[in-house]
């Protein structure tokens, strides 16, 4: 998934966010910082990069010849201009650095392993009824042994750590998934880390799975064409994330962005938390009421055609909740977006923001300014996506989208 070059609000943020020193004893923040421009903008030649930076040209010659030694960046042909030597354009090199994304749902995990570029190489799925800390662990050991496969031992030595995306307090869902408690509470005091070090050495982060999907729309997806947006992601459950300056807040707790609790009223004026009225877990009660396997809602590659009489139901209701929301979420900061995401088909996402945009102009504005309400463009994929570039983003890159916790 290669990056557009960015916006010029965008540049100048990255650009001021950490400027270059010539000093010595700085050379690894210095390597971020050539790679996270790189990054950022696309493949770009030395110069620009030294203007944009503050560092001498000949400091970022020495780093890129480094970062070049070292697999990192590859140098494309030289571009020939009216006057002056021609340039060399620096791009990543997408063979250069991997990472390990897990994310565990409610109802399924996936395994993903991007390269530097944030592509995905490849990825493994697993359904289950509700998530058991045994089976997911067996599933990411399986996956890890196959990775060789797709980029050979040369590219597993070069894989960054493990991100892991998950929801928290998952021992308290069981009355909404329809789990045994005593199954669920085996969670509470798993030292997930400490499991998978039994089998792999790789370093390990662990955060919140809708941030992560926030994440990851704010490096590769739509999130780079605003500067302040609200994210939704709708898993079986619904949360979100902030986005403030181009960069995800967190917050103090790293639960910055949690959309569920928020409250909303249906036609009658019923009050509802936004989980409880528009996540995917209201549709799967849709499905078995009417006969439909829930699970049907998870295969891959998704195909929701066969049931789109009940889908079409879920996204009215579901829409006239989310309007509410997200004028609530901009009573608090003046977002200039709202974007909307989440597990479900691409024609899905995008019915429900139609019927968000028709819905939200006919609710109560005073006092705010609207939002625009947009489609996310990253997909199912979000969560284990940017689960991936916490490793690679802390090893490789300066922090101007936020992070995991390094465990």
């Amino acid at each position: 998934m290669l990056m557009d070059d960015q916006t010029p609000d965008r540049a100048n943020n990255a650009r001021s966010a950490m400027k270059g020193s010539n000093q010595s004893g700085l050379r690894d923040h210095n390597e971020r910082l050539v790679l996270t421009m790189i990054q950022s903008h696309g493949a770009m030649p030395g110069v620009d990069i030294a203007r944009q930076t503050g560092l001498s040209q000949q400091t970022v010659s020495v780093i890129l010849r480094s970062l070049e030694s070292d697999h990192l960046v590859v140098r494309g042909d030289p571009v020939r201009g009216k006057v002056g030597k021609p340039s060399v354009p620096v791009s990543l090199n997408p063979d250069g650095a991997f990472s390990v994304g897990v994310k565990i749902g409610r109802r399924s995990a996936d395994v993903v392993l991007i390269d530097i570029l944030g592509n995905v190489r490849h990825q493994w799925h697993l359904n289950y009824r509700y998530p058991m800390p045994d089976p997911i662990l067996m599933f990411l050991k399986g996956s890890l042994a196959k990775m060789p496969e797709h980029i050979g031992a040369v590219g597993v030595a070069r894989i960054a750590g493990i991100g892991v995306a998950m929801p928290g307090e998952i021992w308290n869902w069981h009355d909404t998934i329809g789990a045994p408690p005593a199954d669920l509470d085996r969670w509470r005091d798993l030292d997930f880390c400490a499991a998978i070090a039994e089998f792999s050495d790789l370093p390990v982060q662990v955060g919140n799975d809708a941030t992560a999907a926030c994440r990851a729309e704010n490096i590769y997806g739509r999130g780079r064409e605003f500067s302040n947006y609200a994210y939704f992601f709708m898993g079986l459950f619904i949360g979100g994330g902030v986005v403030l300056n181009h960069s995800v807040f967190e917050g103090p707790k790293g639960n910055a962005g949690a959309f569920g609790p928020l409250l909303s009223f249906d036609e009658t004026g019923k009050r509802s938390q936004l989980l409880d009225s528009a996540s995917l877990h209201v549709l799967e009660a849709d499905l078995v009421r009417a006969g439909v396997d829930p699970l049907r809602l998870w295969t891959q590659p998704q195909d929701w055609s066969d049931f789109d009489n009940l889908v079409s139901v879920w996204i009215e209701r579901t829409a006239a909740h989310l309007a509410q929301a997200a004028l609530t979420a901009c009573a608090v900061i003046d977002f200039e977006a709202v974007l909307i995401d989440g597990g479900f088909p691409a024609d899905v996402r995008d019915r429900l923001v139609a019927s968000m945009r028709e819905k939200i102009v006919k609710l109560d504005q005073r006092g705010l300014i609207m939002p625009r309400i947009e489609a996310g463009s990253v997909g199912g994929n979000a969560r284990g996506l940017g689960a991936a570039t916490g490793p690679i983003f802390s090893r490789y890159f300066l922090n101007t989208h936020g992070a995991f916790a390094a465990v």
